[in-house]
Formats: structure tokens, sequence, C-alpha cells
């Protein structure tokens, strides 16, 4: 008897020593998440809240920077935050469930069940291909003025489906990938034909009360939210409120708010049958094109000897952008909601991942970008060019990325510095001389000019580039008058 006592306290010391020695490891790592976290906030690449999970538990749930700068109030993990693209999930979720009623056919045209949009487009696409971006739809948001102009207006979604959703098809259906927020901006309004209920309703009913998310909704406009997050743009360095957004224009396609706390019990919902049984959430998360299923990106990422399972969406919005994060094969999630348009979320989010698979995480650089709309605005352009040469090769302290230095041409040019945006987007051309897109965007600027003649040259090398980017083909059409 003594004999089993003693094996008995030898196990039971075993097991405290793993059980303490897990801790410690739990911790390291937590505490690692959040020093890179602190990182990314200090160098102005990140603020706002982030949560990340394993195996169904939170390990870190926590607000970075401030949610309201003028008056100086912090994040926390509780504040909310505009969602932008992440709302499609949530829009194929709801059209999946009428599926699986036997409400809407997958393989039903468009003008079944909005009889009223035009007859030569509507009966040509399916509602699968308006789910997987194969539709052949144009989008809205690719128009700059229409962003510019048109974006604080109160719209119905009848009226605007009819007026901005009814375009040309840009490819015949099926044949293509074209990320479309058009497409599913006329979900939202298939899903209240169908069912006789605003979007807003069945996302109620069918989703956040199920699910718990009592944090969570689609925005209005003319409504206050408590422990909402304000959106900044970044101007030379500086944060500043982001241009206002009427949320009826983002709609089914983008305006949904929420936590990251509500997001994490959402990916935990989806696990299970509670919203969608498993033959249709399967449609869901299975790729048609380019990696994209319905509402979803479905991709491998390496990591190490490792190929990680991801099924992930961005989005970005006047004053926000998100990352969602699902590392379904070992249950592992990480959610990251940013109020200002520039944050370095891909990086810092690869950077967590690394910690959670026992590797270390890149340090972030500071971003060449930054500095050098600092530079514009302390020497002006052409100085601020010369110093950004030496800035660019130092590889140890700083990053050049081409987007970013995109997004500064932008700012630039809807500040009215036509001639300094110019420059900037013919360096990011001179930088990355193979991408389509900095000639795309050097074309758009140098158009602003008037200068119809290199505007026309830099679309063309563009599409020359990229054979099947249609929004230049419309811009050259129009340039070229046809």
């Amino acid at each position: 008897m003594p004999k089993i006592v003693k094996i008995s306290l030898y196990l039971y010391a075993a097991l405290l020593l793993f059980v303490f020695t897990h801790h410690i490891h739990s911790q390291d790592k937590v505490q690692k998440i959040d020093e890179l976290i602190q990182k990314y906030n200090t160098l102005n690449q990140f603020n706002g809240a982030v949560l990340v999970a394993e195996d169904g538990k939170i390990i870190l749930s926590k607000g970075y920077g401030m949610q309201d700068f003028e008056n100086k109030v912090p994040n926390n993990n509780e504040t909310k935050f505009r969602l932008a693209s992440v709302t499609k999930q949530f829009t194929a979720m709801l059209v999946m469930q009428l599926v699986e009623k036997g409400k809407i056919k997958l393989d039903g045209k468009l003008t079944d069940y909005i009889p009223y949009y035009r007859k030569d487009v509507g009966d040509k696409i399916t509602i699968s291909q308006i789910l997987s971006h194969t539709a052949g739809l144009a989008n809205y948001t690719n128009d700059s003025k229409f962003m510019q102009e048109e974006s604080g207006k109160k719209v119905t979604p009848k009226d605007f489906v009819l007026k901005y959703c009814s375009e040309d098809l840009i490819f015949e259906p099926g044949t293509k990938w074209e990320y479309s927020n058009s497409g599913y901006f006329i979900l939202g309004l298939v899903i209240e034909e169908v069912t006789g209920k605003t979007y807003e309703e069945n996302l109620q009913e069918n989703i956040l009360t199920p699910v718990g998310m009592t944090n969570s909704g689609y925005e209005n406009s003319d409504k206050t939210y408590e422990n909402k997050a304000k959106g900044y743009s970044t101007s030379f360095g500086e944060f500043k409120p982001a241009k206002f957004l009427e949320m009826t224009i983002p709609y089914a396609a983008g305006s949904m708010y929420s936590t990251v706390e509500d997001m994490f019990k959402w990916d935990q919902a989806l696990y299970t049958d509670k919203l969608l049984g498993k033959e249709y959430k399967e449609k869901m998360f299975t790729p048609v094109l380019n990696n994209y299923g319905y509402g979803w990106q479905i991709i491998e990422q390496p990591l190490g000897e490792k190929k990680l399972k991801v099924i992930t969406h961005s989005g970005g919005i006047f004053g926000f952008n998100s990352l969602e994060t699902r590392l379904v094969d070992d249950n592992k999630f990480i959610m990251v909601l940013n109020n200002f348009e520039n944050g370095n979320l891909n990086q810092l989010t690869f950077g967590i991942v690394h910690i959670l698979y026992g590797m270390e995480a890149p340090n972030p650089k500071r971003s060449s970008a930054d500095e050098l709309a600092k530079l514009i605005k302390d020497k002006g352009i052409d100085a601020a060019l010369v110093e950004f040469s030496k800035i660019k090769d130092n590889k140890e302290e700083y990053v050049t990325r081409e987007r970013e230095i995109n997004s500064l041409g932008y700012t630039l040019l809807q500040e009215g510095k036509i001639t300094e945006s110019v420059k900037v987007f013919k360096l990011n051309v001179e930088l990355y001389p193979d991408s389509w897109n900095v000639y795309d965007s050097y074309g758009e600027a140098l158009a602003e000019t008037g200068d119809k003649e290199n505007a026309i040259l830099n679309y063309k090398k563009s599409i020359e580039l990229n054979p099947e980017s249609e929004g230049g083909k419309e811009m050259l059409k129009k340039l070229e008058g046809k």
C-alpha cells in the first residue's frame, strides 16, 4: 500500500510540473505576441485591438493605441470597429442559409430573385458566380470619382443597384475572377427580396442573435454607438479623422461593425452546425477561382516546413482596416481590427503566426513610405526624393512596399497635391517596373493633370503586364474617346 501511494505521488508531482511548465510556455508566448504588437503600434503601423486564440481558448485579447485621439480614449478588447469587407462572409452565410432552406438556388439566375434587374445581364449570371466574384460584375468602388463625390449620400439598396451596379459585364460569367463590391451589394438586395425583411433584420435574427454577438451589427450613419472607434487616415505621419462615409454605400459588402471578442464567437460557431449544415459550409470554404470560395479566401501558407490551411478575409474602408485569420486544422484564430487606413496588418498577423508555432517573429521595420511623407512635408517633393534614395537602401532599418508608396500617392492626389502625387507614382514605377498596378495608378494621376498622352501610355503598359485588368481597359477607352 505505501508503495502505491509513493508512485501516485510521483505521478502527481510530474503532472504538476507539466502543467506549470506548459503555463510558463503559454505566458512566454503571450508576452512575445504582446511585445510584437506594441512594436507595430510604436511604429504607427497598427492602432486597434487584437485577439489570439488557441484550441478554442482566448490567450490574448487587448486594445492598443487610441479609440479616439482627440479625446484620448484608448482602444480596448470591447471597442467596436468597422469590419469593411469582412462583412462579405456574413452576407455569404445569409445567402447559404437561404440556399439550405430551398429559397435560393446557387445556379439560379440573378433575375430569378430581382426581376427588375437588367435582363440581358441578370439572365446570364448565377448566385454562385456572384458569391465567388466570377460573375463579371464591375466594382463601383473602383470609380475614384464616385468614392469622392457620392460616398456621403444616403441611398436605398434598390435605387443603388439600379444606378451603380447595373453596368455591362466586364467578362463572360464563370471565365475569370474579379473582386466586386457591386456583387455583394446585389446579394444584400437578393436577401431582402427573398425574405421580405431588411438585410439588417436578417443579419440580426439569423447570425448575430444565435451566436451571441451582442456588440456587433449593421451600422447606421444616423446612430451613435457606445465604445465605437473613430476612423482615421494618416497624412504625412499625422492621424486625422477619416472622410465621412454614408454606411448605406457599402451595405452588404461592408457595413458591419464588431469587436475582436464577438469575432471569436463567430469563429467558434463556424466549427459547429448551429448556423449552417456541413454540406453547405463545405461549399462556402471550397475555392472556385483565385483561392476564393463564398465570402472567404482559402489558401495554403508555407511556414518553415509546414503548410498551414488558412481561411481568411481582409477589409478596408475609410478610416479602418481589418484582417481575420482562421488556422482551421489547429483551431487557432487571429482577429486584428485597426482604426486607421494604413496599418500593416498582414505582417503583424504573420508575426503572430510565427510565435504561435514556436518560431521567432520577424521584427517590424520602419516604413520608407512614412518617412517619405514626412520629408515631403518638411522639405518639399524634390528634396524628399533625394533623401528617399538613401533611405530605401538602408534595408536593416527600413522596408519599402509598393502598396504603401501607392497609398501615399493617392493621399497626395486626394489632398490636391497633384504635382507631388505624380512624382510619387513615377517613383513607384521606377521601384516596381514589373507591376501592372503602379502603371495604372501613375496613369490615373497623369490623367488628373490633363496629360492624356502619357496617361494612355501608362495604361497600355499596365494592360500589357495584366491583360485581365478590366478597370484599366475601361479607363483607356475613356481616355482614347472610344
